[in-house]
């Protein structure tokens, strides 16, 4: 931490070999989210998208937390909450590769940051997705709440980041007041979770992709890989890769051939 951000930030950009430009070159949020993923994961990082204790009715809700960190030598290990918005995994993902770089495991919640290592996690995972001078070009003052939403949407599409980046980023850099922050925070959410129920609700007797296929999503390339080694070359039987997979014993091989 005594480096500073920008050093941080450049040390995590370097291992994964992405630029904030390749970043936003990316069709979509998702994708850019993607491709930080699996750079992660090529250097040695799991990066795991779970947001419940085994099923949709275990759900944790994003305000206990949005992620968190193992920052282990042998295996370190990034957790992210898949039910937060998928706009909002970059920036879980970049937070967390930073409490790696500092040898901090930790998990980061939902509301505004106070511990002095989590500020600093936001500031390195915001230097990378949303620098300071992005949004200083950006004036809402004196905006109705649904014109500034409409506004701070914009660029987060343009900039593949969540809304909620881009209104904390206009509070940190002087544009906005706490007061103001907070309604556009609540205004965010709110819309979020009407889009997100009308989602669902298109969702409603669609067949969507299988079991596996979402599993394999969550799970990674990278625990995949390690496990499918592992159980092939027999040094992981069935029943451990299913605790470590978190499924049951018959679906390990099933789940590990859709990785082939």
């Amino acid at each position: 931490m005594n480096g500073g951000v920008p050093a941080l930030a450049a040390s995590i950009e370097r291992m994964l070999g992405v630029t904030r430009a390749q970043y936003r070159a990316q069709k979509d949020a998702e994708s850019a989210f993607t491709l930080l993923r699996e750079r992660a994961e090529g250097a040695g990082v799991f990066v795991l998208l779970i947001g419940n204790l085994g099923s949709h009715h275990s759900a944790i809700p994003v305000e206990a937390f949005r992620g968190f960190a193992i920052a282990d030598r042998i295996a370190p290990f990034v957790v992210i909450n898949d039910g937060d918005a998928r706009a909002a995994w970059s920036f879980t993902l970049l937070h967390e590769l930073a409490h790696l770089w500092v040898g901090a495991t930790g998990v980061s919640g939902g509301g505004a940051p106070e511990m002095k290592i989590e500020r600093f996690c936001n500031d390195v995972a915001a230097e990378f997705l949303l620098p300071r001078e992005d949004v200083q070009a950006i004036n809402v003052a004196g905006l109705e709440l649904d014109v500034q939403i409409a506004v701070i949407t914009e660029h987060a599409i343009r900039w593949r980041v969540s809304r909620q980046m881009v209104a904390y980023g206009l509070f940190k850099a002087g544009r906005i007041s706490l007061e103001a922050w907070r309604a556009l925070e609540a205004g965010i959410r709110e819309r979020w979770t009407a889009e997100r129920r009308r989602e669902k609700d298109q969702l409603k007797g669609s067949s969507g992709p299988s079991y596996y296929v979402v599993r394999r999503h969550r799970l990674g390339h990278a625990m995949l890989e390690f496990a499918r080694h592992y159980t092939d070359a027999g040094t992981l039987s069935p029943s451990k890769a299913a605790k470590v997979l978190g499924v049951k014993p018959r679906s390990v091989y099933p789940l590990l051939a859709l990785a082939t």
